[in-house]
Formats: structure tokens, C-alpha cells, sequence
């Protein structure tokens, strides 16, 4: 059975996104981030919501109106969608459970 807490590298040098589910309306991946970061002058602004759980590590989300959410393990949050985010730190390593939904 599949564990989502395994098979993560000791290092890797970009960010890891794997499909866990993918449906029509709805989508479900592991992202691994190792203190990975978005650009600077990149927004996120996704046209579906996006719910993310932190499994472990920790990671914050920044907001285009300058707020911020910082997740540590066990916490869950919902950006609606057209929200414009960006991530401005994570741990090493950081895995994150994302649902993208309509």
C-alpha cells in the first residue's frame, strides 16, 4: 500500500509534484519542496480552489495583499479560487497534500 510519507529523497533540487487522483473537477498530488520557494515576482492565481495539508515540515503561504499563512504539520488551509499566493518558505523537506477542486 502506498505511503505518502515515504520514497522522499534525502536531496533533489527542484520541487516534486506527483499526481496522486486526477478527475475530472478534481485533482490530488503530493508536493515535496526542500526550502524551494516561488519567484519573487511569480502569483500563483489558480482557477480552482486549493485546499493543502501540511504532512510534515512547514511552509508559508504569502498572499498578493501582503497576508501569510504559516502551516506546520497537521495544519490545513483553503485558498479560494483566483487568489493570488505564493510560497516564501518551506522546510527541508516539506511535504504537502494539495485537492484541487472546482
Amino acid at each position: 500500500m502506498p505511503n505518502l510519507l515515504s520514497d522522499i529523497p534525502s536531496n533533489f533540487p527542484d520541487e516534486v509534484f506527483q499526481n496522486i487522483v486526477s478527475r475530472p473537477g478534481i485533482r490530488i498530488e503530493r508536493i515535496l519542496s526542500n526550502g524551494h520557494t516561488t519567484e519573487d515576482d511569480k502569483w500563483y492565481d489558480s482557477k480552482q480552489n486549493e485546499w493543502v495539508l501540511i504532512m510534515k515540515g512547514r511552509g508559508i503561504i504569502e498572499y498578493e495583499d501582503g497576508r501569510t499563512d504559516t502551516l506546520n504539520k497537521g495544519d490545513h488551509l483553503l485558498i479560494p479560487k483566483h487568489v493570488k499566493h505564493r510560497v516564501s518558505h518551506t522546510d527541508k523537506p516539506t511535504v504537502w497534500l494539495a485537492v484541487h477542486f472546482d
